[in-house]
């Protein structure tokens, strides 16, 4: 009997070594992301799936939909973002990068989303695009290599504002060209500019409506980075500053002029310069220009910047410094309302720009401290401040003298850091058609306003950026008024890659391109005709007239030249 007992219990074994023998756990070796790309508008969803190849021991791999096992991740979350189950959702124009993720050793895979503002083109959702923003409005980096992301936010004619950062056309003044590093490349389809050598440019952003008119932006970038050349006159801005003497800081910048090209560079922190102070116990200096109040007093804070050859040059800027306390740090700016809509042209709304401190009072009025921006401001002004006519007058009121919106801005800087605080704002004057009953908030157009501007921006789309030119005269025919191009040599003034010049409306104006030694001239924009040929003889010219354009009252035009 227990030799029967103890056969039994070794047949059970061996069967459960056998069935153990036959199982194996189960891992995934690889995975795949489905589809590699898709395309949507802001709102919408797509489905990614992950598809796995799975391993069974001695059994053949298999494959598996492991969508709701993998980890799901977007490199742009503020552009798409993705839940556990693989289900994206647009949330701005740009693109991203959804990767699943499985572990254990295994390649993520990855697809592509990109997100427009619309279901199609070029077009965004709330209208044509009448201006453009870009964000931020000046930038500096230390040296070449550095890198910014700009952002180019639309105003449409409906007055709705949008990130169409992604659909515009991204271009740089100065760019890397065969004889020359240039000052800042800028990648044409995401905005993300990359410093190519000392020295200042403009970034253009471009947005090119379904009807073929375009808005324009522009920022500046500054690459400080090292002086080759010679510096033969320094300045220091500030000249003068008020300090607390509770240790309260501020920064101050040295200018460079050299003396070869009149090119002014940031030297603040450069290898040659030096900073002093005359009564380091009052204000003390940093190696970078920054200076600290220590004591009540007054102190004079030296710059010198020695060139490679000896020679030096130096400038100064006075300090005093009080028993007042230093100002609290500006920790949020409001504009109120948010949105304020008026019925006609010419009527007006008064915003207010509140701020909040860490310290009482905390929420202060600065409506009149502010500075006020608007984004359209031909049609949409806005006073920015007290006037000696009328010393009392707010600030914060924006005028309207067409249809459509603007975006208000209110900038404030912070005491204590320096930094920018903003807040925005919508100010609309919509226009109801004729055929509709005229009601409240419809701008209506019994006469036009006698203040409105229009507005002519020119822009070079062609290759040739070093001596092409554009002029044209005033509204009262005064010649080579606007000379926008590096190629204008009267008087020693250069001017910029981007011009933009105000008239009237019902001003007929006329472009001309002169003929200029080593520039073929391409041709105008979809905005002129050329006439002629260039020749010695007869310059090429374009006419515009810049008539309210039907019940809008949107004469602002954008003209495109190509120089090659």
């Amino acid at each position: 009997m227990f030799h029967r007992t103890c056969l039994s219990a070794l047949l059970v074994a061996v069967v459960a070594l056998a069935v153990s023998g036959c199982t194996s756990n189960t891992s995934v070796s690889s995975i795949t992301v489905s589809p590699s790309a898709q395309s949507v508008a802001v709102g919408q969803t797509a489905q990614f799936t992950a598809t796995g190849i799975v391993d069974h021991g001695s059994h053949p791999p298999t494959t598996e939909d492991v969508t709701s096992t993998v980890t799901w991740s977007s490199s742009a979350p503020a552009v798409a973002t993705v839940n556990s189950d693989g289900l994206a959702t647009a949330v701005s124009a740009g693109s991203a990068t959804i990767t699943a993720t499985a572990g254990g050793g295994v390649t993520p895979s990855t697809g592509t989303i990109t997100v427009t503002a619309s279901g199609s083109g070029g077009a965004t959702v709330g209208g044509d695009v009448t201006s453009l923003t870009v964000i931020p409005g000046t930038q500096s980096v230390a040296s070449a290599g550095d890198t910014t992301q700009f952002i180019a936010i639309g105003t449409t004619s409906k007055g709705e504002t949008e990130n169409v950062s992604g659909l515009v056309a991204w271009s740089s003044s100065s760019p890397t060209t065969s004889g020359s590093p240039g000052i800042v490349n800028i990648n044409s389809s995401t905005g993300l500019a990359t410093g190519a050598g000392p020295g200042t440019a403009t970034i253009t952003a471009l947005f090119t409506n379904p009807d073929k008119t375009v808005a324009t932006g522009t920022s500046t970038f500054t690459v400080q980075g090292p002086i080759a050349e010679k510096v033969t006159a320094l300045s220091i801005t500030p000249t003068t500053q008020s300090l607390s003497a509770s240790g309260q800081t501020s920064q101050f910048i040295a200018l460079g002029t050299s003396g070869a090209t009149g090119l002014q560079l940031n030297v603040t922190s450069a290898s040659g310069i030096s900073w002093t102070s005359s009564v380091p116990t009052i204000a003390s200096v940093s190696a970078t220009g920054l200076v600290t109040g220590l004591s009540v007093g007054q102190s004079t804070i030296t710059a010198i910047y020695t060139n490679t050859d000896g020679t030096v040059a130096s400038a100064s800027a006075a300090v005093t410094t009080t028993s007042s306390l230093a100002p609290e740090p500006l920790l949020s700016l409001t504009i109120i309302p948010a949105v304020i809509t008026v019925g006609n042209l010419q009527d007006t709304g008064n915003f207010l720009a509140i701020g909040t401190y860490s310290t009482p009072p905390n929420v202060r009025d600065l409506t009149n401290s502010v500075t006020w921006l608007s984004s359209f401001p031909s049609s949409f002004p806005v006073n920015t401040g007290s006037n000696s006519t009328n010393p009392g007058a707010p600030a914060g009121v924006v005028t309207a003298y067409g249809t459509g919106g603007a975006t208000i801005i209110a900038e404030a800087t912070d005491p204590t850091t320096g930094s920018i605080q903003t807040a925005t704002a919508t100010f609309n004057c919509p226009l109801v058609p004729p055929d509709l009953p005229l009601t409240y908030g419809s701008c209506f157009p019994g006469s036009q306003a006698s203040a409105l501007l229009s507005t002519i921006t020119i822009y070079n789309e062609g290759l040739n950026t070093t001596n092409w030119l554009v002029t044209a005269p005033s509204a009262t025919g005064t010649a080579d008024v606007i000379h926008c191009g590096p190629g204008w040599a009267a008087g020693g003034n250069s001017g910029g890659s981007v011009c933009v010049a105000t008239y009237p409306v019902n001003t007929t104006v006329t472009l001309t391109a002169p003929a200029q030694p080593g520039v073929s001239f391409g041709g105008w924009s979809g905005n002129c005709t050329a006439t002629g040929t260039v020749t010695a003889a007869g310059p090429n010219q374009c006419t515009i007239v810049l008539n309210p354009a039907g019940p809008l009252y949107n004469s602002n035009v954008t003209v495109g030249v190509i120089f090659n």
